[in-house]
């Protein structure tokens, strides 16, 4: 797969892998990933379902994540900066923050010689997508931010189950990594969960780029960011949130303020929908956001 060398804000030497689908003279639609998720949770399916729907998907890891540029050694106190983000005391410095990969995704837009484009992402990857056009609003065509929050610590708050499962250190060896992957079946939809599907998306994972070193640098970055909430009730972009109401990991308060936030924004809430995108759901969620994203005119 392709990778770009992006001009970052925060003067890294940052290169993203990424990926292409479609024809590149249709309106494009960027995802963005969560945290420590690499781009290949969106499916190759679910990616085509949007090309022939007539747009041109691209999909990359973020820094610190699956092929893009790893921070080796570069020290980051997670811990620390939550307490401070919860406490309300001094935050610690971190290595950076959502605006530097928001920036990182504006610069793979460059490489790829493309001016606006419509943004979705997802959980962590929908705080940089909010981000990406609180700073980039000529180049967002559309906003869809998908199982998210607007950085708030009032809402969207785990399950005391999901914060454990999400800070737990993963396991090094290969085996033990794919047999403790069903821990993260606490925030997926329940109705559509399995064992089997848990152990393979472990397997792909593990496999193309096992990388937790970046996990404690990424959560500080979601931390240290803070609240967008005054910026997001400036935005003017067409707005599209979407939620799953099994969603543990971040509920759906969550989504509900970060639609309240934004002028106009149009809230879904998905039955049998949790922390993920589970295939039997992909119509549902892909005729949402081709009917929000075809009323832009580009």
């Amino acid at each position: 797969m392709p990778r770009a060398q992006v001009q970052s804000l925060d003067n890294r030497a940052i290169e993203i892998e990424y990926d292409t689908f479609g024809n590149p003279a249709d309106p494009a639609l960027l995802l963005i990933m969560g945290f420590t998720a690499q781009m290949v949770a969106w499916d190759v399916d679910f990616c085509g379902m949007f090309v022939d729907r007539g747009y041109h998907v691209i999909r990359f890891d973020n820094r610190d994540c699956g092929l893009s540029t790893h921070l080796d050694g570069v020290e980051s106190n997670a811990d620390a900066v939550i307490a401070a983000a919860m406490f309300e005391t001094e935050m610690p410095a971190v290595p950076y923050t959502l605006t530097d990969m928001a920036y990182d995704a504006a610069g793979l837009l460059d490489h790829l010689n493309i001016s606006r484009a419509h943004i979705l992402g997802a959980s962590m990857g929908g705080m940089i997508a909010q981000t990406f056009a609180i700073n980039f609003p000529e180049r967002t065509l559309s906003l869809v931010s998908v199982m998210s929050q607007p950085g708030e610590l009032t809402v969207g708050q785990p399950t005391e189950e999901a914060a454990v499962a999400i800070m737990a250190a993963p396991s090094t060896s290969r085996d033990e990594y794919i047999a403790s992957s069903t821990q993260w079946q606490v925030w997926q939809s329940k109705k559509y969960r399995s064992d089997e599907l848990s152990y393979a998306n472990a397997a792909r994972d593990f496999d193309r780029a096992f990388y937790p070193e970046g996990a404690p640098r990424q959560m500080a970055a979601i931390y240290a960011s803070g609240s967008r909430a005054e910026q997001l009730a400036l935005l003017s972009c067409p707005t599209l949130v979407i939620h799953g109401k099994d969603d543990t990991l971040i509920t759906t308060s969550g989504g509900e303020r970060t639609a309240e936030l934004i002028p106009g924004a149009k809230l879904l809430m998905v039955d049998d929908m949790g922390h993920d995108l589970p295939r039997p759901l992909w119509t549902v969620f892909v005729d949402a956001v081709v009917e929000h994203v075809a009323r832009v005119k580009v």
